[in-house]
């Protein structure tokens, strides 16, 4: 057997699990999100006529429940600025969303959606959940549960240790 931090660990009893046998499904998971074309297809299905950038700022928007300021945008969807405001010129054209004065600062603009606009993040969030509770269908309320805090858990370290390496921190072998 290869002897490898995971697997000593795994065999020296220490609680844990074996990442290498997380990682083909953690690939697996992935390259099916990549192949299936999970959003293009709740795209489609849900009528939408918009790529998937522009789908991500009314995504965005629509989660926060709440206007928000272009660099915030940027900052959900992990992207830079002039990305954002490119985006929002087409959204805006097609009357998806409107700029309105920021009552905290009159000189600055936050961004909101309108009713169509959020009328089409909705229809396009109830097909992505539609089709994770079929996915989830035969799990317990419980496992559920376990399911969502740990991988969001997950998500929020691993985006944190990669930030780290990105901004030259050292990490632990």
């Amino acid at each position: 057997m290869n002897d490898t931090p995971a697997r000593r660990s795994a065999e020296e009893g220490e609680p844990g699990v074996d990442l290498l046998a997380v990682l083909p499904r953690l690939t697996q998971l992935s390259g099916m999100l990549n192949r299936s074309r999970l959003v293009e297809r709740a795209i489609d299905h849900a009528g939408i006529t918009l790529d998937r950038p522009a789908l991500s700022v009314l995504i965005v928007l629509h989660m926060a429940d709440q206007p928000l300021r272009i660099g915030e945008i940027a900052k959900r969807m992990q992207v830079v600025g002039p990305h954002v405001t490119r985006q929002l010129h087409e959204l805006e054209r097609r009357g998806l969303v409107r700029r309105v004065v920021d009552p905290d600062d009159q000189r600055a603009r936050l961004v909101e959606l309108t009713p169509e606009g959020a009328g089409l993040a909705g229809r396009y969030l109830r097909t992505i959940l539609g089709w994770l509770t079929d996915a989830l269908a035969d799990w317990s309320e419980e496992e559920r549960r376990t399911f969502g805090r740990l991988l969001a858990r997950f998500a929020d370290d691993l985006t944190a240790r990669l930030a780290a390496l990105d901004d030259g921190e050292p990490t632990a072998p």
